[in-house]
């Protein structure tokens, strides 16, 4: 079954809630692939999902140049950018290791990742002008907690 929800933001502060919003439905082992073009609003959203899981918002930035970063708090948080790296760059980096089962993984540009996990959470954001950011998250499967609004 498939589940899908609408968010739209007015703010990079709403973007931001929204992702410390979406962190409460998250355990460990969830992989988030978040879509989007540049500005889209994906790492406001990460640093929402870092406050909801426990680490410091303030820790994350944009890892284009490190690939992956990992911020700690009671549910770890290992954020990946694929941006600058081609679909068979990704295939080498060994992201079936961090879904270990212990953390959450958010993956922006995860569109360069083949072989993401068909049960991940789909995150879609789309700039609509100014700050409107709108979000589209899904999932496949039974969805036992309710929609984020």
């Amino acid at each position: 079954m498939t589940h899908r929800e609408t968010i739209t933001t007015l703010s990079e502060d709403e973007t931001f809630d929204a992702g410390e919003r979406f962190a409460a439905r998250l355990k460990p082992g969830d992989v988030v692939l978040l879509y989007g073009d540049l500005g889209a609003g994906k790492t406001a959203f990460v640093r929402g999902l870092a406050k909801g899981l426990g680490a410091s918002p303030d820790d994350v930035s944009s890892p284009t140049f490190t690939l992956i970063q990992e911020y700690r708090g009671p549910l770890p948080l290992q954020h990946v950018d694929l941006y600058r790296l081609t679909p068979a760059e990704v295939e080498g980096l060994g992201l079936d290791e961090l879904t270990d089962g212990t953390s959450v993984v958010a993956i922006e540009w995860a569109e360069r990742w083949a072989a993401a996990p068909a049960d991940s959470w789909v995150v879609r954001m789309e700039h609509e002008g100014e700050d409107r950011r709108r979000i589209t998250i899904e999932t496949i499967g039974e969805v036992v907690n309710p929609p984020i609004h």
